[in-house]
């Protein structure tokens, strides 16, 4: 076993869900990634865990053939695993999978059906101890346009981190945040928008959730969006390519949107629910050792001269006790390039530019 296995395994057990003797873990993972569930297995057993293998995770097959003959009135809480989350401590979700866009023929709003029904299972999910991470396999090189060598050498220089060093560096930009009130983002002539964050507050994510980590990230007031964003990296949502995504804000509301390829995509995100078409996430990418854009938003969004916002879902502990939690059924990161012609402001002060950030080297400010 390649020993970079052995020490994401670490990583996850000791630094991210901190398994401890008697933790009932749920491994949620692709038959690909056998080398680090198996890597895993062996840290569970070395301080006494239960761990459990289901392939849920990223089952495009089967979840494909399910959906695509199911009728979406039939859809509601699997009670079964339900009670399985319900007795789990600890959850693991590692990304492989054979086919990234296997799911691309599934109707929308037969998934859409399908994920309201589920939404239960995320709530338990997320109250319990949870960690996504991503496991090298030749589809998600293929996306990245990387070979596989090359894909497996980028993950793990991004996921087998001093997540303690890199705590430190970002913890710069959550306190400029938690010290500000208003966030202005521009970039070239397609994005000026403003948002506060007053009374929220900013996460310091060094991999305890997603693993790699590598970002600082908050929620906006909910009514406070204003103005207009183009997302010029690309995303894949229900297996589909989704560019060019453009959205115009006003009151914190989605008022007009567009994409340049798959918009029927994003509408259906936007028509989920009411909460869908307000920002529930504001994240700032700092992990400089995610150098390549790769159409896998667990590392895209934490690129060092990236912003991210989500529509949908606000996270609980961004949120202030004084203002009003965004919900949904839908959280969906949506990515802008700020490495050229672009800043962030903080209260009207410029915080980074072009990419780089005000305490790092090679920041100018003009």
């Amino acid at each position: 076993m390649d020993p970079r296995v052995r020490e994401h395994a670490q990583i996850i057990a000791n630094h991210s869900a901190g398994i401890e003797d008697g933790d009932n873990v749920v491994v949620d993972a692709h038959g690909t990634a056998g080398d680090l569930v198996t890597a895993l297995f062996e840290q569970c057993a070395d301080v006494g865990a239960n761990p459990l293998s289901i392939n849920q995770r990223m089952g495009d097959r089967f979840r494909r053939a399910y959906l695509r003959n199911a009728d979406p009135e039939d859809f509601e809480l699997p009670s079964h695993e339900m009670a399985l989350f319900e007795e789990m401590d600890v959850y693991v979700a590692i990304r492989s999978g054979a086919n990234v866009t296997q799911t691309s023929d599934v109707d929308s709003d037969v998934q859409m059906a399908y994920d309201k029904a589920r939404r239960p299972l995320l709530e338990e999910r997320l109250g319990k101890t949870w960690v996504l991470t991503q496991y090298p396999t030749d589809s998600f090189a293929q996306l990245a346009e990387m070979s596989t060598e090359a894909y497996e050498g980028f993950v793990w220089d991004a996921v087998n981190k001093d997540w303690e060093a890199q705590g430190a560096f970002q913890q710069q930009m959550v306190d400029v945040l938690n010290d500000g009130d208003e966030v202005r983002i521009v970039s070239g002539d397609s994005t000026d928008l403003t948002m506060s964050v007053a009374g929220n507050t900013t996460l310091n994510d060094t991999a305890e959730r997603n693993l790699p980590g590598g970002e600082v990230f908050t929620a906006p007031v909910k009514d406070s969006v204003e103005g207009e964003v183009l997302f010029d990296k690309p995303l894949y949502h229900q297996g589909r390519e989704i560019t060019g995504v453009h959205l115009v804000f006003e009151d914190g509301q989605v008022v007009e949107h567009s994409a340049e390829k798959n918009e029927d995509v994003l509408t259906g995100v936007l028509d989920t629910d009411e909460g869908a078409r307000y920002l529930g996430e504001l994240g700032i990418g700092m992990n400089r050792d995610i150098t390549e854009f790769t159409y896998n938003m667990l590392f895209d969004e934490k690129m060092g001269d990236t912003v991210h916002m989500a529509v949908g879902r606000a996270y609980d502990a961004t949120v202030g006790d004084e203002n009003e939690q965004n919900d949904s059924a839908v959280h969906v990161d949506m990515i802008v390039d700020m490495s050229e012609d672009s800043r962030i402001e903080v209260d009207g002060e410029v915080v980074q530019r072009n990419g780089t950030f005000r305490f790092e080297d090679g920041f100018e400010d003009e």
